[in-house]
């Protein structure tokens, strides 16, 4: 394969809630859900049962047609969102695209060609193709690919003056994670969302929530801008939002879809099947449900608690962030640069985690982890702080 990821050693082969077992036989506790995407853990009966019962039914039909699978679940998300139109794609960065493009063609359509703006933050990330990436605010991941989009414009979050001079006439575009993840699950400050919201409103240009990652349930919220007070004018959204299957989606309004995304504008293959469609039906209908997300809420004030008292007990965190079951556990200075290293010790005592960064230790787990299956994590999380830090 191409060597664009370096992957751990461990290799798994099997899973079941959020438990992995590996090649040789050696299980572990999964508390990175395949980077916030298997929102019910490994395996789950439901999502089983609605893959095989349309797996017999049709796989793809392509988008001269529509499905059944496809309908239901845009008359859901519409339904418990803000949004009267959707548009399903495969990935949050396909969403991600589509919004931007959506945004600059709704701009341009109303003011001509000069109001393509698009006002972004610095560390966001947006996703991997060449558009998104170049929105996204880590220089990293866009350089050394020759010129990068025009009309792009990146500021620190909450510099509020910075933000002031940025947005004007020819901003088409203000995209902001409400939770930004890849840089240490930091939540946006209300007040700041508001600020942009208000900008975006006197300038004519869209808001776009980038909630793939902080979507489908994982902050205890369906989407975290219910608890914002704050509502864009786009929202997109992947990775839980098909337990583990590939979909992504775009929600926005009637008034925005139906006059600049008409027929022929933006497509996708695979985007909508069947397939992956019925699937986040199912997923849908759990995570949605009140009952879970009360349980997120509570087992991410559980989690942080036990992550907070772990980092006093070995001196290694400076701060516990807690968005939901999406926590970051922020390296002291004298550990700086080391969450890397530390994934791979995790590993070896057991529990699987992700990083945010260089400085910061992230876990995503299944929202419908069980009691067991989290304090099981967290002791073997405890034990690799005592190999790594304590040392």
């Amino acid at each position: 394969m191409v060597p664009v990821f370096a992957p751990l050693s461990v290799v798994p082969v099997r899973g079941e809630g959020s438990r992995l077992w590996d090649q040789q036989g050696r299980d572990y506790i999964d508390f990175g859900a395949g980077v916030a995407v298997t929102s019910l853990g490994h395996a789950h009966p439901v999502l089983l049962k609605a893959l095989q019962e349309q797996a017999a039914k049709v796989w793809h039909i392509s988008n001269y047609y529509t499905n059944e699978p496809a309908l239901r679940l845009a008359a859901k998300l519409c339904a418990a969102t803000f949004a009267e139109r959707v548009f399903f794609c495969n990935s949050g960065a396909e969403a991600n695209e589509a919004a931007l493009k959506l945004a600059r063609k709704r701009a341009v359509d109303k003011y001509g060609p000069e109001k393509i703006d698009i006002i972004a933050f610095n560390g966001s990330f947006h996703g991997r193709t060449f558009f998104t990436v170049s929105v996204g605010g880590q220089a990293k991941y866009s350089s050394g690919m020759g010129p990068n989009p025009a009309g792009i414009v990146h500021i620190d979050l909450h510099d509020e003056a910075a933000l002031r001079r940025a947005v004007g006439k020819n901003t088409c575009a203000i995209i902001v994670e409400p939770v930004v993840g890849e840089s240490g699950v930091v939540p946006v400050k209300p007040e700041f969302l508001k600020l942009l919201r208000d900008l975006a409103t006197e300038h004519d240009a869209a808001l776009i929530f980038d909630e793939v990652q902080s979507g489908n349930g994982r902050t205890g919220a369906l989407y975290a801008y219910m608890n914002t007070g704050v509502q864009p004018d786009i929202l997109t959204t992947a990775k839980g939002l098909g337990g583990g299957f590939p979909i992504g989606a775009m929600l926005t309004t009637a008034a925005i879809a139906d006059a600049h995304f008409t027929p022929g504008v933006h497509g996708s293959t695979f985007g909508g099947n069947p397939l992956a469609c019925a699937v986040a039906e199912a997923t849908f209908d759990i995570i949605s449900s009140p009952e879970v997300l009360a349980e997120v809420r509570r087992k991410a004030a559980h989690a942080a608690t036990r992550l907070r008292a772990i980092g006093e007990k070995y001196g290694c965190f400076q701060e516990v962030r807690e968005s939901g079951l999406w926590l970051g556990c922020e390296l002291k200075p004298e550990y700086a640069g080391r969450a890397g290293a530390f994934m791979g010790a995790a590993a070896e005592s057991g529990v699987l985690v992700l990083v945010a960064g260089p400085n910061v230790v992230r876990i995503a787990t299944s929202l419908v982890i069980t009691d067991e299956e989290l304090d099981t994590g967290l002791d073997r999380f405890d034990s690799a702080c005592q190999r790594f830090f304590a040392a």
